[in-house]
Parts: C-alpha cells; sequence; structure tokens
C-alpha cells in the first residue's frame, strides 16, 4: 500500500533547523500550557511582557534557510578571504594542531558545551586541564603561581598594569612601556589606563627606556621577545625598577621561554602572554587564551580565575575554583577586576599540547623555528639583504627603508604576507608551520633579478641559533609525569576522554543555570570554526585578504542590530565583561564631547550582576546602589530620589531586563525617561536577551546602551567558561564612541578594549549560522519558548518550593515569570537543616548540573530551562526535584536525621558506596539510584563534596605530586 502523498511544503521544509533547535512540539506546548494555566504561547507572552515595550513589527532577517543550505551560503562568504602564507607574527603565528586535540577537545561537545566549574565535583576533569594549563605557564615563565587564562595579551597586560598598581609601595601613577612591545598591547593599556587617571609613558628607543626607568614609576613593561624580534637580557632593567619599589612586567613568548631564560630567573614580578601558538589557529584574532603569571605575594590580588586543590569529605584530593570564583558578586565596585569569563576551551587545548608533545616535544618545535630563523638571515644575508644584527629566536628585522613598501608588495604577489614596521622596517616571523619551501620563498622575495639564491642545503649543518649563550635556558620544565607520560596517540586519546568522563557537559544532561542559558550549540553552527578560510587569517593581514570576515562582519552586525533595536555595534569585546567595559566607555566619552566630563555617577541596582559595579568602577565612575522593592523590582521611588540627588553628576543607570530576579518589569520605559530627564544614559545589561529576542528590543524602549553575549543567546558554547564574545550595541548618538582599532585600522572614539579589531572572530560564524537558519520567527519562537519551558517548571514545582518572584500580569496576580524562575528554598533551614547548596549536590546524584545556586537571593537556586530542552528532560529535572523535596520532607519529620542524610552526604560516589561498612541511615540503593531510570543511565561524580575552606587556607595551583594521585 502506498504511503499518502505529502504537500509539497512539507517536503521542502523536512530539513527545516527551527524544530531541531526548539525541544518542545506543538503536542508538548499544549500540555505544558494546560498546567501553567493560559489558552495559548501568545496569551502567555501577552499576560507576561509589557505591552509598552512589546515589538510594533517584526525582526528584517533573510528568512530561515536549511543547515545544508546556511553552510553553503557561509563557505562562499568565507572563500572571500584569502589565505596567504603569514610571516606577520606580532603575538599571532601559525601552529598545527595535533589531530588528537583537535577532533576530541574542539570539536567535542564534552568539551566545548561546558559550563563554568563553579560546581566543582562535577567538573574535575577540565579543572585538572587548567591546572595542567597553569603548571605549564608557571613552569615555561619561571614564576610560582599563574591563574587558569586570560582573554587575551593585550588585556592580561592592561590587567597586570593594574595589578602591579594595587600591589607596589610606589604611588606614582606612571606606567612605562617599551615602545617595542606589540602595538595592540600598547593600544589596549592606553585605553585601560586613561579613565583610571594611570599616565602611560612609552619608550621608543633604548635612551628613553633608560631615562624613563630612571624616573618614577609604579610598574614597567617589556616584550621578551620585543615585537620585532630582538631579545634582551632584563636583569639590569629589573633590578632598576625594584629600587624604585615599583613592579617589573613581561610580556613573554611561552614557545620562546623553551629555549630562552625565563622572566621568573631575571626577577619578574608580573609575566603575561598568549598560549596561542600552542595549538590554537589563528583565527583573525581569537579565542586564544593568554595566562598571567605573578610572584607568590601577589596571588591574593589577581584577576580571573585560579584552579586550586583541595580535599573531598573523603580526605581525597579534588579541583575547584579558588580565591577569585566571582568575586564580583561579593566584592562589586571593590572587585580588583570584572573578568567574570576565560577561556577555558582555548586554555584546555594549549595545556594539552603541552602534555602531547611534553618537554623534549616543544623543545625540538622551537629548536627548528630558531634554526629556520639562522638559516633564513644568513641567506638573506648573503643576498645582500639589510637584516639588522640583533639576538632573535623567530623573527628577524630588516631596515629596508623606501624599498619597504614594495618589497612588502612583492611578498603578497608571491603569496606571503610581511610586516611593515614604523614605515622603514619588514619584520619576518617564523612558526612551527614553516616548511623549507617557505625559506626559499622568502629568499625569491629579497633576491635581484639574475641573483643566484642561497641553497637550503647550505646551511643544514653549523648555523647557531640567534639566541646568545647569556640567554639560553638551562633550567627544566614540565618535568611532572602528567607532561611526560601521553606522548603517543592511543595514550593521549585516553587522557582526554578519562578527564572528560569525570565531568557533566550540556551533551549529557540539561544545564538549568539562572542568568547563563546553556542552550543547544547545534553542529551545523560549530562546524565553520575548523574551515582554513576562517581559522587560518592574521588578524593584521591585509584588509583587502579579509573580504569574506568583513562580510561576516556587516552582517552580524546588522542582524543583531534588528534583534536589539539598536543603531550600532561592535563585536570586538571578547567577553561579556569586555562588553560591558566598552558600554560605559562609550557613555563617558559621549559626556566628555559634550563638556561634561563630571558626570560620573553610575546608579546600580542592588539586585544587578556583579560585573555591572565592577565594570563602572574601570571606567572611572562612582557606584551609587538603588533599592529594589519586595517584588524585587528597581524602586523606582529610590532611583527618582537618586536622580534628583545626583542629577548634575549623572552618567548612567545599569539595569538587567529582564530583571536579574526573572522578571519583566512594567515601568522599565518610565525607569528609561527618568534618567534620561536628568541627562544620564541608560545602560541595558544584555545577559538576560534570551527572553527579548523577538519580543521587545532595548533600543526601542529606551535603552542607549547593551552588551549582548553571543555565548549566551546566540548559541557560541560557553566552552567550559569561555570563549565568550560580548558585543556591545548603541543608539545613534553614540555609535561615533563604539571601540577603535588604530593597529587594525579601525576608527573609533575610544580605543581599542581587545588585542584584535573582532576580538573572538574565529566563533562569529556560530551566531551567523544560528540566526540564519532561525530567521526572524525561529528566533522569536525560541524567545517564547525559552518563557514557556521556565513558567513550566515554576507551574510544577510550585507546591514543593515555591518560586521567589513573579510579574503582576493583568490580572495582577497571574505569578508568571520570565525566561527563569528562582526557586526559594530559604525556609528549609529552619525546618530541615537543608541548605540550596545540599540540593545542589544531590542533583549531581541525580545526574544533574545545579541551577545557579544563592544568586541573586542567598538560599535559593534560578532555574533556566531554555528552549532546547524536551518536556521528556524538563520532567525529569523536576522529577528530580519532587523527589529531592521528599528526602527533605523524611528528615523534617524526624525519619532521617539533619545532620546525616542523602543531601548532606552528596554527591555518593562509587567508591564510598562499595565501601564494606554502610553506616547511614538510608540505604545504598537510596543514595545511587533514587529514581528508577538512573539504574540504565547512570552519572557517578569522581569525588565526594569538595572542601572549599580547606582548598583556600591551603592554597595550592600547581598539577598534584605524583604520591597524591596514588
Amino acid at each position: 500500500m502506498n504511503a499518502p502523498a505529502l504537500p509539497l511544503s512539507a517536503l521542502e521544509n523536512a530539513a527545516e533547523f527551527l524544530p531541531r533547535h526548539i525541544g518542545i512540539d506543538a503536542a508538548d506546548e499544549a500540555h505544558m500550557l494546560s498546567v501553567i494555566g493560559e489558552a495559548s504561547r501568545r496569551a502567555l507572552i501577552d499576560s507576561i511582557v509589557p505591552r509598552s515595550i512589546a515589538r510594533t513589527q517584526a525582526m528584517d532577517l533573510p528568512p530561515a534557510t536549511t543547515e545544508a543550505a546556511a553552510l553553503a551560503e557561509l563557505k562562499a562568504i568565507a572563500g572571500k578571504n584569502q589565505l596567504l602564507k603569514s610571516f606577520i607574527g606580532q603575538g599571532y603565528y601559525g601552529t598545527h594542531t595535533p589531530g588528537v586535540i583537535l577532533r576530541n577537545i574542539l570539536e567535542n561537545p564534552a568539551w566545548y558545551t561546558a559550563y563554568t566549574p563553579y560546581q566543582a565535583e562535577i567538573s574535575q576533569g577540565r579543572m585538572e586541564a587548567l591546572v595542567n594549563f597553569q603548571t605549564m605557564v608557571c613552569d615555561l615563565t619561571g614564576m610560582p603561581i599563574a591563574n587558569a587564562s586570560m582573554l587575551d595579551e593585550a588585556t592580561a597586560a592592561a590587567e597586570a598594569m593594574t595589578l602591579a598598581k594595587r600591589s607596589v609601595k610606589s604611588k606614582s601613577n606612571v606606567f612605562v612601556v617599551a615602545g617595542d612591545a606589540h602595538p595592540q598591547t600598547i593600544e589596549v593599556i592606553q585605553t585601560r589606563a586613561k579613565p583610571l587617571g594611570l599616565e602611560v609613558r612609552l619608550a621608543n628607543s633604548a635612551e628613553e627606556w633608560n631615562t624613563l626607568l630612571d624616573g618614577d614609576y609604579f610598574a614597567a613593561l617589556a616584550q621578551y621577545p620585543a615585537t620585532h624580534g630582538r631579545i634582551d637580557d632584563l636583569r639590569a632593567d629589573v633590578e632598576k625598577a625594584h629600587a624604585k619599589q615599583a613592579a617589573f612586567i613581561v610580556a613573554a613568548d611561552l614557545l620562546a621561554l623553551t629555549l630562552i631564560t625565563p622572566p621568573g630567573e631575571q626577577g619578574a614580578d608580573i609575566v603575561v602572554g598568549t598560549t596561542q601558538r600552542f595549538g590554537m589557529p589563528m583565527g583573525a584574532g581569537g579565542p586564544h587564551a593568554a595566562y598571567m603569571a605573578c610572584r607568590d605575594e601577589f596571588k591574593r590580588s589577581m584577576p580571573g580565575r585560579l584552579v586550586g586543590v583541595s580535599v573531598d569529605v573523603h580526605g581525597k584530593p579534588a579541583y575547584r575554583l579558588a580565591l577569585q570564583t566571582r568575586e564580583q558578586h561579593i566584592r562589586r565596585e571593590k572587585a580588583t577586576s570584572n573578568i567574570c569569563t576565560a577561556q577555558v576551551l582555548p586554555a584546555v587545548i594549549a595545556s594539552m599540547y603541552a602534555v602531547y608533545h611534553g618537554p623534549e616535544g616543544l623543545k625540538r618545535i622551537a629548536q627548528r623555528v630558531a634554526s629556520y630563523t639562522a638559516i633564513l638571515a644568513q641567506g638573506l644575508k648573503q643576498l645582500g639583504a639589510p637584516v639588522r644584527e640583533q639576538a632573535s629566536f623567530d623573527t628577524l628585522s630588516l631596515h629596508t627603508g623606501a624599498a619597504t613598501k614594495s618589497i612588502a608588495a612583492r611578498a603578497v604577489s608571491m603569496g606571503a604576507n610581511l610586516r611593515i614596521y614604523f614605515e622603514e622596517y619588514l619584520c619576518i616571523s617564523l612558526d612551527e608551520t614553516t616548511t623549507r619551501a617557505d625559506i626559499e620563498l622568502l629568499w625569491k622575495v629579497f633576491a635581484k633579478d639574475g641573483q643566484q639564491l642561497p641553497t637550503f642545503d647550505a646551511f643544514e649543518n653549523g648555523v647557531e641559533s640567534l639566541i646568545p649563550a647569556a640567554l639560553r635556558r638551562t633550567s627544566s620544565y614540565l618535568t611532572h609525569p602528567v607532561f611526560n607520560t601521553h606522548h603517543s596517540e592511543t595514550g593521549m586519546l585516553r587522557y582526554i576522554r578519562a578527564l572528560s568522563d569525570k565531568d557533566l557537559a550540556l551533551d549529557r544532561s540539561m544545564i538549568p543555570l539562572g542568568s547563563c542559558t546553556m542552550k543547544l550549540n547545534a553542529t551545523s553552527e560549530m562546524i565553520p570554526i575548523t574551515w582554513p578560510e576562517f581559522a587560518n587569517v592574521h588578524p593584521f593581514a591585509p584588509a583587502d585578504q579579509q573580504q569574506g570576515y568583513k562580510e561576516l562582519d556587516e552582517q552580524l552586525r546588522a542582524w543583531l542590530c534588528q534583534a536589539t533595536g539598536y543603531a550600532g555595534i561592535s563585536l570586538q569585546p571578547n567577553a561579556g565583561s569586555q562588553g560591558e567595559y566598552a558600554g560605559l566607555l562609550a557613555i563617558k566619552g559621549y559626556h566628555e564631547s559634550r563638556g561634561e566630563g563630571h558626570r560620573n555617577i553610575c546608579l546600580i541596582p542592588s539586585s544587578a550582576h556583579g560585573t555591572n559595579p565592577a565594570s563602572a568602577q574601570m571606567v572611572g565612575m562612582q557606584v551609587v546602589v538603588t533599592a529594589c522593592d519586595a517584588n524585587g523590582n528597581v524602586d523606582l521611588v529610590d532611583l527618582k530620589a537618586k536622580c534628583e540627588q545626583h542629577s548634575a553628576n549623572l552618567a548612567a543607570v545599569m539595569i538587567t531586563y529582564p530583571s536579574t530576579h526573572g522578571v519583566f518589569e512594567t515601568s522599565v520605559k518610565e525607569l528609561c525617561a527618568l534618567v534620561h530627564s536628568h541627562g544620564g544614559r541608560v545602560y541595558v545589561d544584555g545577559a538576560n536577551m534570551n527572553a527579548l529576542v523577538g519580543v521587545a528590543a532595548p533600543g526601542e524602549f529606551g535603552g542607549d546602551v547593551s552588551h549582548l553575549n553571543l555565548h549566551k543567546t546566540f548559541c557560541i558554547p560557553h566552552g567550559g567558561g569561555g570563549p565568550g564574545v560580548g558585543p556591545v550595541c548603541v543608539v545613534e548618538d553614540l555609535v561615533p564612541f563604539l571601540p577603535g582599532h588604530d593597529t587594525g585600522g579601525v576608527k573609533g572614539g575610544v580605543g581599542a578594549v581587545s588585542a584584535a579589531p573582532l576580538g573572538n572572530a574565529a566563533v562569529l560564524p556560530i551566531s551567523w549560522m544560528y540566526i540564519r537558519m532561525m530567521g526572524a520567527e525561529g528566533l522569536k519562537a525560541a524567545t517564547e519558548t525559552a518563557i514557556l519551558s521556565a513558567n513550566y517548571i515554576s507551574a510544577r514545582l510550585k507546591d514543593h518550593y515555591p518560586t521567589l518572584y513573579a510579574s503582576e500580569g493583568k490580572d495582577g496576580k497571574s505569578g508568571h515569570v520570565a525566561h527563569e524562575c528562582i526557586l526559594d528554598l530559604r525556609q528549609l533551614k529552619d525546618t530541615s537543616g537543608v541548605m540550596a547548596e545540599d540540593v545542589a549536590k544531590r542533583l549531581i546524584d541525580y545526574g544533574f548540573h545545579a541551577p545557579t545556586l544563592s544568586f541573586p537571593v542567598p538560599n535559593t537556586l534560578m532555574v533556566e530551562p531554555t528552549e532546547s530542552e524536551t518536556l521528556f528532560e524538563l520532567d525529569r529535572f523536576i522529577d528530580a526535584m519532587i523527589a529531592i523535596r521528599e528526602e527533605i520532607r523524611q528528615i523534617e519529620n524526624g525519619q532521617l536525621p539533619q545532620d546525616n542524610n542523602p543531601l548532606k552526604n552528596a554527591p555518593h560516589t562509587a567508591e564510598s558506596l562499595l565501601a564494606a561498612e554502610w553506616n547511614r541511615p538510608y540505604t545504598r540503593e537510596a543514595a545511587a539510584y533514587p529514581v528508577a531510570a538512573l539504574r540504565s543511565n547512570k552519572y557517578w561524580s569522581p569525588v565526594g563534596r569538595v572542601d572549599n575552606v580547606y582548598g583556600d587556607r591551603n592554597l595550592f595551583c600547581s598539577c598534584l605530586p605524583v604520591s597524591e594521585l596514588a
């Protein structure tokens, strides 16, 4: 019997992406609406989103297309990038990503869909990889402590500047920077210094450098090797700085440090740099993991994340985030930095590159680069090229004078990019991808007509590297067994798998983190990031070679403007915190342009994300906290009073919308109008944009500036805590104050905020693919489904855990939430002794990552399901929460003691359940299999509950000794 013919429209939509991304179908939606008590999704949205802010017209986006068609369209765009051999250097180099790392980490959802390791017990694998990263950095730099990665080398240098200012005795406000540091690093430092009232003094010659080091300053920074390749002995300069009670900062190349004396052995106080050439493609500028290492006395002021070793409840070693964990939410405007993210996935890749190659492998790669550099120099000298005499690792500098541009053009015509430096010089940088053919090509570029070329074979033996004997490294590094064990692909594959098995990522289960939006990162969105046309582009390659990236940038910015209602966007900020910073710089620049630079008061509600006050402090604004009412809304009476009190100096207000409490506040338009009437600008934090796209636009309802989190709303994966992208979006009159980038040829009202003009450019195709496949209607459906799912969870759990905040709704009592709900567990402390943390740890036994713990209200759980979860998974989570509530009731009625129960003892490890003795008042089965489904699909926590206090009191942040592992 023949099947009935399908209508043509159904056949054409067979490969539609929308039902792949959204986990709820029509039948599921009907059931969920019946539980919530609404007749339709439209009625639900109308009861939640204030009509005063609702969009009046749809976003003007290309119609949704299929996964295959979107990939083909993006491939055509990528093909407009030209891939020439890059000898530009300047902090970005060709590198080989080992296939075992490419396939099993960069392209593996077990690694790229994981969240920041705030729940230590289910993050042991990626934290071990980060401890390897920290150990690698400490060993290579010769420093005692390193953090778990920074955003890029330039911002790491800027953070080092402020770390030094906090940490040294010198009271000077002068920061001395060597003029031969990477220009993008100098530019970002200048951007960061200006609003803080710090003076950056550049030394553009050896004489200036010596003069400035004899003067008054709180810190100095040198590039090692310098941007044009020279290697200097820094010891005398370090002594000068220390005599001034100032810090000495070194921006160092990690691959070079396998061969040259590390900065720590020369007395450096802080060392920063990038790990890009440890296996991460250039990607037009990112993402790459930068690093920061410092002297031991500075460790408690170090910005960013630090992974430390503690013990679990069984006394066994366990990893956890130490000291700085989300310190913005505690210290707020007194935080040492606004960095709330890192570059975990690139840091993992860099550490695995070191694990795979080991110390001998890294040294061989570096020796090959150094040898090729020496051979290139010898051949160029034979040709009469003006090679400058200098100690060098991988970069040569040639004083080519008036011929500079013509030689560079000749190189391009032959398929190579050289770097023009100060108009009269050419720099040539080699890397691990450099071949003999490349050296011969470079000789051809400089050979005059008819001149005989050198032959590579003539230099096969007896060419000394250009590293002077006095600066050659003698100390050992990477001696820990982890760097000396996994050198076969089989061994490496199994090590990577063993670590990922310890973790709980989105590929295993729902991650219901409020405010963090852990949604599907579709495979089709991820595929383009490893295409050579995107991956192998140097960020400072000539503009005409980056036409594909230019088109990608223009289209993505236009689409995001449609989504937000803003007039202009910069994609440069490579984290949400950096987007905040750039947005506040735009507001500051606007006021200064009008002769109102005195406006420095930033009003921030008490419920705001902790990065908000930290960012305001970084741009030199004074934070004034405003109150929230009993429903979690901004207290308009208090806000009005503060606006009137500070009217003459009001710069901005920062709000999150929907609010951090998961509610659409009905008076947001009045709030915006109030602030505008006092001359201030409105910053709308875009963290909760997943509840707005297609439904309401901050640029239309009164916002002046927002940052977006492309790693939340627009599907770039979290990668275990980075990479991210934090575009800054502004209204028309603030467009001139978007970030510029002189080094990258981008004009703007404020300086560069990231090392590269497009920040983490290589991951932008992910968001492009998402928008292209979803279209305007699809994006709106995603928003509405996320709101539907959150309200379904709230409704089903209301008899077990009340939702703390809800909107008033059209009937004054609808009790609906936005895209997340805060479950109130505060009363359980009195009735059972159970805290929200206990519920979070018990959820691990059920196979779930916990919701956001105790933020923004202590002892609560903030749940955000996203639109991507199926009804089956939502119900599985709900059933787990209800089962845990029943366990709490057993404590409340005396069946279980308050200090010895499944929640207080969670998570339960397999080892503890298999122990000979079991002296707990509940069965092993109740501990391991509280619901029947777990018998066929069980995640086992590798460690018991981690002791946080022990970890901070006994700070240890490097690889564990073998005796501990045993």
